[in-house]
């Protein structure tokens, strides 16, 4: 019989090391980028310049009228809306595959919905441009506008919710089933009054982080949204977005104008960083909501 040989002691220690170094690096990055980010936006931050993101007019740089807020509600308009299409799907999908459908029909479409998290964002852009925007113009012009973004936002986000969803449902213990049955609960009882309840936490923070995925994106939203700068009053204006607004505008931004586009990048760090300790808050210890 051989004789089992556990490993020294050291390797384990070497190892927390070297996480600790990888860990300190990535939070060190991090870091460089927020006052990177700071420094290039301070001189329209200092003296209290920043205030003039709120209240301006508008965005006119050549007038030194540098407002982000339409820019920052057609943001929120965006990414908040195609959350609110695409949480049933995500969540409906995520049941479907998990509790009903069978083998043959479930792991297949576990497939296509992975597959269609790895689509480049230029694709759905593209998609957006040529067949979603000429669709909703044919409706109510222009086919360009916050409706268009929200659609193809929705399509992005999609596999994000699905995937995070099921996740946290197949992670629950089997007692929970058990119990149900025990009870002689109907599927649909079971799904709705016990599985999801517990798997609340893991399926919010991956609303959270497609929330997150939706305020970051940038170039499918820039392709089909109309890049207006206005605040939206309804689904069918054009807007712009904080993100396509910077990958407009950099190239030959200068002075106060180019400082704005980094205040505007350092704004929606902020966003993201308080939706991501909000998806932390609710999914660290345990993804699935019970202890």
């Amino acid at each position: 019989m051989s004789k089992i040989v556990s490993p020294p002691k050291d390797i384990d220690w070497w190892f927390g090391i070297g996480l600790s170094w990888v860990t300190g690096v990535a939070a060190l990055l991090l870091m460089l980028i927020v006052v990177f980010l700071a420094n290039e936006a301070w001189p329209v931050i200092q003296g209290g310049s920043w205030v003039q993101f709120f209240n301006s007019d508008g965005w006119y740089p050549l007038e030194n009228k540098l407002g982000l807020l339409p820019m920052l509600w057609a943001t929120l308009a965006v990414s908040i809306g195609s959350l609110l299409l695409a949480f049933p799907l995500g969540l409906g999908s995520a049941i479907f595959i998990e509790y009903y459908a069978p083998r043959v029909i479930g792991k297949p479409f576990s497939s296509v919905v992975t597959l269609l998290a790895g689509i480049p964002s230029v694709v759905f852009g593209l998609w957006g441009l040529t067949e979603l925007v000429p669709l909703i113009n044919n409706l109510h012009p222009p086919g360009a506008s916050l409706l268009t973004a929200m659609l193809v936002l929705t399509l992005m986000i999609l596999p994000t919710i699905t995937l995070t969803s099921r996740s946290a449902l197949s992670s629950l213990p089997s007692h929970l089933l058990q119990n149900s049955a025990a009870l002689a609960l109907s599927k649909k009882s079971m799904i709705i009054g016990v599985l999801i309840p517990s798997a609340i936490r893991g399926i919010i923070g991956g609303v959270l982080l497609a929330l997150v995925r939706a305020l970051g994106e940038t170039m499918a939203v820039l392709m089909v949204a109309g890049n207006v700068v206005q605040t939206p009053t309804g689904l069918f204006d054009s807007v712009r977005v904080l993100t396509a607004n910077i990958a407009l505008e950099m190239a030959y931004a200068a002075d106060n104008h180019r400082a704005a586009l980094f205040a505007s990048g350092l704004l929606l760090m902020v966003l993201v960083f308080v939706v991501a300790w909000v998806a932390n808050r609710l999914s660290r210890g345990e993804v699935n909501g019970y202890d």
